[in-house]
């Protein structure tokens, strides 16, 4: 049995769950976000928590089990509280700015990088100084923020040895060593 689907989901204060023709919606402060499921999963609202049941113990059912229950808990956490990522652009004269819904990036190439960020992300771009610039990314759908963070990364990965790049803050890099010199 799945151990994550066994699990139930507490609702947090202002955030209400229906399901209608195996549709789940959310609602909360942030948003709210919809999402389909299997008919072979069963979702039951009980006051505050939710629980998911599978009809059979197919592999498959139990795989889709956890997986729902994964996306409904997320979904739960992004209406309430939101996700965001933080990203360091690492390099000499690496820049961001935010115009709008655009996100432009000088990431040592001859041209400016110039990105749609969707209607559901807020971005900021602070600028320390003696700091790397940060871009931060805040949204309801953690789905959606995971992909725009790995979008913008894509534009410019970390490489091994200096590590120039962008990062997602924290993030520790394995570092190679150089050639040596010869004797």
């Amino acid at each position: 049995m799945s151990r994550i689907g066994k699990a139930p989901i507490e609702l947090a204060n202002g955030v209400t769950l229906d399901v209608k023709d195996n549709v789940v919606t959310v609602k909360g402060k942030h948003g709210e976000l919809t999402q389909s499921i299997d008919s072979r999963i069963a979702v039951e609202v009980e006051g505050t928590t939710v629980n998911l049941t599978r009809s059979n113990e197919d592999k498959e059912s139990k795989a889709l089990h956890g997986l729902y229950r994964s996306l409904i808990n997320n979904m739960v956490i992004g209406v309430a509280e939101g996700y965001t990522i933080q990203q360091e652009l690492v390099g000499v004269g690496y820049r961001a700015n935010v115009k709008g819904d655009l996100l432009e990036l000088a990431l040592g190439y001859s041209h400016p990088i110039i990105m749609q960020i969707p209607k559901e992300v807020k971005v900021t771009a602070d600028t320390v100084k003696g700091q790397p610039p940060l871009v931060t990314l805040f949204s309801h759908d953690k789905q959606l923020v995971g992909q725009v963070a790995a979008k913008i990364r894509s534009f410019r990965k970390p490489e091994p040895y200096k590590g120039k790049g962008i990062k997602f803050k924290g993030e520790l890099l394995r570092r190679k060593a150089g050639k040596t010199a010869s004797k």
